[in-house]
C-alpha cells in the first residue's frame, strides 16, 4: 500500500515538511498550494528535495470553483488551470485535485458539468496531468460522490477521474457502499481523515476536527476495503485538517500519522485477507495491569497513603532505590532512580502480556519509541516503550516473576481488601490527546468507548476510556488542567471487596480522605432515594456514590501528593462506569485542597 499524506496536515515550512514525512515513512506528499506559495523554495528545488528524500509528490491541491459557471467566468478559470498545469510540470507531479465548486457556481446541469470537465481535460492532456474530481460535502450542486461519479462519466475523459475523500463521504452520513461500483481507474486519488461524532456545521467540522485513523468515530476499514476492492492501486493519502496538529512538531505528527495508516491497514487486512495488505506483528491485548510506577526524588508521601491503605511493603530492589507495595495483584513501584528534582507522578505502567516479544515486534512496526533501562544480568529485561505523553509502557510476561527482586519486605496487618487496579487515569496534555487514543488502540489493541465531558472548577475536562474488550484493562484519557506544582493530576483506582471496610480501616490508620461537601449527601439523598443508614455512612467516611441500571459504585478518593492520587472503589453488580456523575464534586474538593496564593 502506497501511503502519502498532504503537507496540510503539518506545522512549519514546506522543506520541514517534506523532511519530517520522508522519516517517517511516507512513500509521498500531497502538495497544498499554499505550502508552496509561503515557500522561498522553487518548484524545481522543492522537486530535487523530493527526489533525494525518496518522496513521491502525487497530489498538487487544491483547484476550486471551476464548473457551474457561465462562458466568461470559465474562459477565466481554463486560464488559471493552465497556469496550475504547467506548475505541475515543473514539479513533476501528474495529478491535481479539482474541488467541486462552493462559491461561484449557478448552474445546477450535470451535462454542463460533464462539458467542463471535458474541456478541462482537454487541456490537461496538452500538460500530461489528470484532474481528480472531488465532491465537497458542502459543495453548492456537487456535495455527494455518487454524483460526482455520474459528472465523471459524463466527462467521459481519460484525464478526469475521481478523487474520493473519507469525511467528505462520511460526514454527510452517506453509504459509501456505491464505490464497489465505481471502476478502480476511475479513482485517480484516495483521502483519508476520521473525526469525532458532532453536531456542527460542515465545514467547521472539516477544518478543525478532522483526526488521522483510529481517533474518530468512522469505519475507515470499511471505506478503505471498498475502495481497493475497485482495483484502485494508488495513494493511500491522509488529509486532515486540525488545529492541534497546525502547532505541534512536524516531525512526531508526521509519525503519529504513518502510525495511523499502518493501524488502517492491519484493521483492512484483518477484513478482507485477499486484498494482500500487510497485517501488524500478532499480539493478543493485555491480561491486566501488572504494575503502576509513581517516580519522584522523595517517595515518602506517597509510601505513607499506600501503607494508610493497607498495601504490603514489598521491599527493596536489590540494587536500585526502588521499592514495592502491594496488596491483593494490584502492584506499585515507587522509584526514586535518577529522579533529582521531580516530584512525585505516575511514571509507567505495566501491562501482564502473555508474550512480550510479540507485544514489543508489534510495538516496534508501529514505531513506538523504545525506552532503555538500566538491568544487571540476574535482573529480568524488561521490553518498554513511551507514550505520546512520555508515560513509559512496559510489556510484563505473565510468566515472569520480576517481583523476587525484591527484598527485605513487611507484610502489612490485616485482611487484604484490594484485589487489582481496577483503571489508571491519565490525564494527557492538550496536544497529545488524540495521538495517545491511537497509541493504545494500536499498540495494545485497546478499545475506545464514547468520550465525554464533565464539568470542573476549571472548565469542562474531556474524558475518553480506552479498555480491553473484558475491561480488564481501563484506562481513562482526560485533557484536564495542570496542578499548582505543573503536572497533569494521574490517579490509579484500586478495586476492593468492601470499600466501606478500607475507608474505615485507613482512617484508623491515619488517612484523611478527600472531603466531600454536606450538599452533595443532600443531593444524592434526591436523586436515589437512599436509606438513610447507607446515607449516614457515606457521609460520615467521605464515600461518594453511584448507581445505574446494571448496579453500584462506592468509592473514596486520597489527597492528592503532587501529581498523583489514589481511589479505592467497589463495584457492586454489573457496574461498569467511573463515576461520572462524581466527578466535578471530586475535582472542585481537589481545588479547595490545593493551597491557594494569595494576591
Amino acid at each position: 500500500m502506497r501511503t502519502s499524506i498532504a503537507t496540510v496536515c503539518l506545522s512549519g515550512a514546506l522543506v520541514d515538511k517534506l523532511h519530517a514525512c520522508a522519516a517517517a515513512g511516507f512513500d509521498g506528499v500531497e502538495v497544498f498550494e499554499p505550502d508552496l506559495v509561503a515557500s522561498d523554495h522553487s518548484p524545481e528545488e522543492i522537486r530535487a528535495l523530493a527526489d533525494r528524500l525518496g518522496l513521491g509528490l502525487d497530489l498538487y491541491q487544491p483547484f476550486r470553483d471551476l464548473e457551474g459557471v457561465d462562458d466568461a467566468l470559465f474562459a477565466d478559470n481554463l486560464r488559471r488551470a493552465e497556469q496550475k498545469f504547467a506548475l505541475m510540470n515543473r514539479f513533476g507531479i501528474d495529478t491535481m485535485l479539482l474541488c467541486s465548486n462552493v462559491a461561484t457556481a449557478t448552474i445546477d446541469s450535470d451535462e454542463l458539468f460533464a462539458a467542463q470537465l471535458r474541456e478541462l481535460g482537454d487541456l490537461a492532456e496538452r500538460y500530461d496531468v489528470r484532474i481528480a474530481y472531488e465532491a465537497l460535502a458542502w459543495g453548492r450542486y456537487v456535495a455527494d460522490y455518487r454524483r460526482s461519479w455520474d459528472v465523471v462519466r459524463l466527462a467521459d475523459h481519460p484525464r478526469v477521474g475521481l478523487c474520493l475523500d473519507s469525511f467528505h463521504i462520511l460526514s454527510r452520513g452517506h453509504d459509501p457502499a456505491a464505490i464497489a461500483d465505481i471502476p478502480g481507474e476511475r479513482i485517480f486519488f484516495l483521502q483519508l481523515a476520521d473525526a469525532p461524532t458532532m453536531t456542527m456545521d460542515l465545514l467547521s467540522w472539516s477544518r478543525h476536527h478532522r483526526l488521522f485513523p483510529g481517533e474518530g468515530s468512522f469505519d475507515l476499514a470499511r471505506f478503505l476495503d471498498l475502495v481497493l476492492a475497485t482495483g484502485y492501486d494508488g495513494p493511500v493519502s491522509l488529509e486532515v485538517f486540525n488545529d492541534v496538529f497546525r502547532q505541534t512538531d512536524p516531525g512526531r505528527t508526521a509519525l503519529h500519522a504513518r502510525r495511523s495508516l499502518t493501524w488502517l491497514e492491519d484493521r483492512t487486512a484483518h477484513r478482507s485477507p485477499a486484498l494482500g495488505l500487510r497485517l501488524l506483528p500478532p499480539a493478543a491485548p493485555p491480561s491486566g495491569v501488572d504494575f503502576v510506577e509513581v517516580k519522584a526524588e522523595d517517595t515518602t508521601d506517597v509510601e505513607v497513603l499506600l501503607e494508610q491503605l493497607g498495601f504490603d511493603f514489598g521491599g527493596r530492589h536489590r540494587s536500585k532505590p526502588v521499592r514495592l507495595w502491594s496488596q491483593g495483584e494490584a502492584r506499585v513501584v515507587v522509584n526514586e532512580q535518577g529522579a533529582r528534582g521531580q516530584l512525585p507522578h505516575l511514571a509507567a505502567l505495566g501491562f501482564g502480556v502473555a508474550d512480550a516479544d510479540a507485544a514489543a515486534d508489534r510495538a516496534a512496526v508501529l514505531r513506538a519509541p523504545r525506552v532503555a533501562r538500566r538491568t544487571y544480568r540476574s535482573e529480568l529485561t524488561l521490553t518498554a516503550v513511551a507514550a505520546p505523553d512520555g508515560t513509559e509502557v512496559f510489556f510484563c510476561p505473565t510468566s515472569a516473576d520480576w517481583v523476587s527482586e525484591f527484598e527485605e519486605g513487611t507484610p502489612a496487618a490485616g485482611e487484604s481488601l484490594v484485589t487489582r487496579v481496577d483503571h489508571v487515569n491519565l490525564a494527557q496534555p492538550w496536544d497529545d490527546f488524540d495521538e495517545a487514543v491511537l497509541f493504545y488502540a494500536s499498540t495494545l489493541g485497546l478499545v475506545a468507548d464514547a468520550g465525554t465531558e464533565v464539568a470542573g472548577p476549571r472548565g469542562l475536562v474531556r474524558s475518553q476510556v480506552m479498555r480491553t474488550e473484558d475491561c480488564c484493562v481501563r484506562l481513562p484519557l482526560n485533557v484536564a488542567p495542570v496542578s499548582e506544582e505543573g503536572l497533569l493530576p494521574q490517579h490509579v483506582a484500586f478495586a476492593c471487596t468492601d470499600v466501606v471496610a478500607l475507608a474505615e480501616r485507613a482512617r484508623a490508620a491515619g488517612l484523611v480522605s478527600l472531603p466531600v461537601p454536606a450538599n452533595y449527601y443532600d443531593d444524592l439523598m434526591a436523586r436515589f432515594d437512599l436509606d438513610p443508614a447507607l446515607l449516614a455512612r457515606l457521609r460520615e467516611l467521605d464515600l461518594l456514590y453511584d448507581r445505574d441500571a446494571h448496579g453500584e459504585l462506592l468509592h473514596f478518593y486520597t489527597p492528592t501528593v503532587a501529581g498523583v492520587f489514589f481511589e479505592a472503589l467497589e463495584r457492586r453488580g454489573d457496574y461498569a462506569g467511573y463515576g461520572a456523575p462524581n466527578a466535578p464534586v471530586r475535582l472542585a474538593a481537589q481545588q479547595r485542597s490545593t493551597p491557594q496564593t494569595l494576591p
